[in-house]
């Protein structure tokens, strides 16, 4: 006697092939944030000793090779050139010998940075036996005393992108691609105007330069809700994992909100001098902080992944008109039918990993 199929098997199966998602995303997560984070040391840190005689030659000498290539110590001749290198973002520290040693630093450009050159040159002058004085050139905002804010802004801004691209990719599939840009635009704006709100007059992580942070962040979100919505027209369910990995678990890493370059690992801070979080991250801080040094090569960052994310919905587009095409010669109404439902439990199944997402 035969039977029919085995509804708890079917079921079982579904689970299963559901299940490989969360799982990757916890194996990719793990791998990024913990290689990233884990063991910050610096390397090839660039400080400054203030002086042209031979006892700064000699001090520069002694902390580079004991460093082992973690500090890259040069030599100034004074503290307006080593300020100006802080405000250039050439330097992460200036130390300033003689019997009452000072350090300059600029946190705002990296408070984790600041902190490794301050340990760094405490110890020097707990050698020489003399109090350290530390200057800070640059401070962050009030709102933001750790100099991280920016960070949480860039992820609240990017999970407003990347969880929009779940919902236009997926219950906006059967509207035309410029419709869907369209919408993508309207919610980068949204999503930005969101951030800028955050960053201002709600946790006053910035105290000034508002519109060029809403413009820096518009650009950002623009490029994501593209990019994604131009991949899902190949990746279907598997758009919410591939988005993440491209603006989750690489970009949050490689921004430098946390750990600068010099601290992690090199495949992070290789990334960071092309990624669109840290565009999105130096270009705030050059912005706010820096009197817009830096600012231009950001703005680049960010626009070429926005151009990127126009391509990619320009070709997506056609590519869905030569399936539609094809699919209208082919297709008998059964077939339609039959395809239409397949596709609506593919819309209902990313829907639900979207929302668990």
């Amino acid at each position: 006697m035969s039977t029919g199929p085995n509804p708890t098997a079917g079921a079982l199966r579904h689970v299963l092939g559901h299940l490989l998602t969360p799982l990757l995303m916890c194996l990719g997560m793990g791998l990024a944030y913990l290689g990233a984070f884990h063991a910050p040391q610096p390397h090839d840190l660039r400080v400054d000793i203030v002086g042209s005689g031979p006892a700064a030659q000699v001090l520069a000498q002694t902390l580079h090779d004991k460093g082992d290539g973690a500090l890259d110590v040069r030599t100034v001749p004074d503290r307006a050139t080593a300020a100006t290198a802080l405000h250039r973002q050439d330097s992460f520290g200036a130390y300033i010998p003689g019997d009452h040693p000072e350090l300059l630093v600029a946190s705002a450009s990296s408070d984790t940075s600041a902190m490794a050159v301050e340990k760094v040159f405490t110890q020097v002058a707990a050698d020489q036996d003399a109090p350290l004085k530390v200057a800070d050139l640059a401070p962050t905002a009030s709102g933001d005393p750790t100099g991280q804010g920016v960070f949480f802004l860039l992820v609240a801004v990017s999970i407003g992108a990347y969880a929009s691209v779940a919902v236009i990719g997926a219950a906006g599939a059967a509207l035309p691609m410029r419709l869907r840009a369209l919408l993508a635009a309207g919610t980068s704006l949204v999503v930005s105007l969101i951030g800028t709100l955050f960053a201002g007059p709600v946790f006053h992580l910035v105290d000034h330069g508002l519109a060029g942070v809403w413009a820096l962040a518009w650009l950002y979100a623009a490029g994501i809700l593209l990019i994604g919505i131009g991949l899902h027209t190949y990746l279907r369910r598997w758009t919410t994992l591939g988005v993440m990995v491209l603006f989750v678990m690489l970009n949050f890493t490689s921004s430098g909100g946390i750990y600068r370059p010099e601290l992690q690992p090199g495949f992070f801070g290789s990334l960071h001098a092309f990624w669109n979080g840290a565009g999105l991250v130096e270009g705030i801080r050059g912005h706010v902080y820096f009197d817009g040094h830096g600012l231009g090569g950001n703005v680049l960052v960010l626009a070429l992944w926005f151009l990127a994310g126009a391509v990619l919905v320009t070709v997506a587009g056609r590519t869905e008109a030569r399936r539609k095409a094809r699919a209208a010669v082919e297709a008998a109404p059964a077939a339609k039918t039959g395809a239409e439902e397949r596709r609506k439990e593919e819309t209902e199944e990313e829907m639900e990993e979207a929302v668990a997402v």
